[in-house]
């Protein structure tokens, strides 16, 4: 029985807690809504996928593996970390936080290995859970070095002596989708700003490329993420301590559910492709006292962009979903510390009511009510406050800061970013100078002193190579050889990743109406 309880995927158990538990009834079903359990299960394997740092030496090749961590505390992100080059994701999160990692949940795309675990429930944790495959120590993968697998199982036993006699509750979190979420975020994903405007481009505005792209991702995901075996995950899951999810219908169902999460990962992470003809690139029409060359490399605000996406399945907005996250790049962080380099998390949101609300608490009518005293607008929370307001780290007004958003901010979030002393904004157009009911988006075309990074049609290089283009093309965020094609203008060209280069938004759209 201590081994179900340590296994169990709490689908159908006691709740820990009512929002980390259900996958939400808030929307009373007009709108799927991912639980926060899965969302942090797929940030952290996002997070494995980071963009290596282009000054940290290549790892050789190894049994261990790369990690995504996301530290959680009452239920709130502070912290984003993945595998370093020396340091394992585990080791980092106690470097980065200390003794206030005590009665945090700690969510790792790979089982941790004894190394990191032993100092972790040393620090007090409240909740370890990781994705049920090949663990950090690999089970599947033989390197020289090592006799066969036998170090990685002498690991593996370590680590279960280690979850026994520990107070950390050390177990998988997995919770099946609500029905047609799947479907209800491929939707939203090929609407979003930026298939869109990719669409826009294309002759006729198809957006098949969408699908091709999404095909490829899920596929190299699965290679990643999933064990295609049947009798090989059985005997990884036997030497990591799950022995009693061997037996149907627990293994069934947890293959499926972890499929689907695979799905939805590689669907939003398609919805901000890589593209040689698109990318974010500054709009400012009047230079800032920033340089052109200091915006992030695409693959990096790439990334960062799809953490955001993800963010966005947590709306209380039945209309639209919007995400935020916050980084800043330190100047004095060891740069071979952390997988990130010396960028750190500042602090995320999605657009939802005030905290503690209820359901009925609040107006959820948009601008098609014609009775402007029970629309939502007055009382909802964008996620650009939301980030702001819940950040776990101060905004260092010397160093580099940075706000992703899905959608273009808004009049009201605007000054708000520019006070907080963000450096840099990285989001949407397609609301840029609009006026809707509601709400209006000018001034984000008239912030000044503050770079803007929009989805753009990619300015041709004049001579040259920017030093901190990336030299391998990347899906999705899987190093391979580039193969999405987007026809833009009557030409084909092959996706892959490029730069940030400063850009006037004027120009773009003169581009565009050509």
């Amino acid at each position: 029985m201590h081994a179900v309880r340590d296994a169990a995927l709490h689908t159908h158990q006691a709740a820990v807690s009512k929002e980390a538990s259900t996958q939400t009834n808030s929307m009373q079903g007009q709108t799927p809504r991912l639980s926060k359990v899965n969302l942090f299960t797929l940030l952290s394997l996002w997070m494995e996928l980071f963009p290596p740092n282009e000054h940290q030496p290549q790892k050789k090749k190894s049994q261990i593996l790369k990690t995504g961590l996301v530290v959680v505390k009452n239920m709130k992100i502070i912290g984003l970390h993945c595998s370093g080059a020396e340091l394992h994701a585990g080791q980092i999160a106690l470097i980065k936080h200390g003794s206030r990692l005590k009665d945090c949940d700690l969510y790792f795309s790979r089982k941790p290995c004894s190394a990191c675990l032993k100092m972790i429930v040393n620090a007090g944790v409240n909740r370890i859970s990781y994705w049920p495959a090949d663990p950090e120590i690999s089970l599947q993968k033989k390197t020289a070095g090592y006799c066969g697998n036998e170090d990685a199982k002498l690991d593996a036993k370590a680590v279960e002596r280690l979850k026994s006699n520990s107070r950390a509750h050390v177990c998988v979190l997995l919770q099946p989708l609500v029905c047609y979420m799947v479907q209800f975020v491929e939707e939203t994903s090929l609407k979003c700003d930026f298939i869109q405007k990719i669409a826009h481009m294309q002759p006729g505005c198809s957006t098949d490329f969408f699908s091709k792209c999404r095909q490829e991702t899920i596929k190299e995901y699965e290679a990643l993420f999933l064990i295609s075996n049947e009798d090989s995950h059985k005997e990884i899951l036997r030497t990591i301590g799950l022995e009693n999810l061997c037996e149907n219908p627990y293994f069934s169902n947890l293959r499926h559910n972890m499929k689907e999460l695979i799905l939805l990962l590689g669907t939003v992470a398609s919805s901000v492709p890589s593209s040689q003809k698109f990318g974010f690139h500054c709009c400012n029409s009047q230079q800032t006292n920033e340089m052109p060359d200091q915006g992030l490399p695409q693959d990096i605000a790439r990334h960062c962009m799809v953490q955001a996406r993800l963010l966005t399945y947590r709306t209380e907005d039945h209309k639209i979903g919007v995400g935020a996250v916050i980084w800043a790049e330190g100047k004095f962080s060891p740069a071979n510390c952390d997988g990130t380099g010396a960028m750190y998390f500042i602090g995320c949101g999605y657009n939802a009511f005030p905290v503690g609300s209820e359901y009925a608490d609040f107006p959820h009518m948009d601008d098609k009510q014609n009775d402007r005293e029970i629309r939502k607008f007055r009382y909802i929370i964008h996620a650009e406050q939301n980030a702001l307001t819940f950040r776990c780290q101060e905004i260092n007004p010397e160093e580099r800061s940075m706000i992703f958003v899905t959608k273009c901010p808004c009049d009201e979030c605007v000054p708000l970013i520019k006070g907080a002393g963000i450096k840099q904004i990285y989001a949407g157009d397609m609301d840029i100078g609009k006026i809707k009911a509601d709400i209006s988006y000018l001034k984000f075309a008239e912030l000044r002193n503050v770079s803007k990074y929009t989805w753009q049609v990619t300015p041709v290089a004049t001579g040259g190579s920017d030093h901190r283009e990336c030299s391998t093309a990347k899906i999705a965020g899987v190093n391979k050889p580039a193969s999405i094609s987007f026809s833009v203008e009557g030409q084909s060209t092959w996706g892959k990743a490029i730069v940030f280069r400063c850009w006037d938004w004027r120009c773009a759209e003169n581009q565009i109406a050509g």
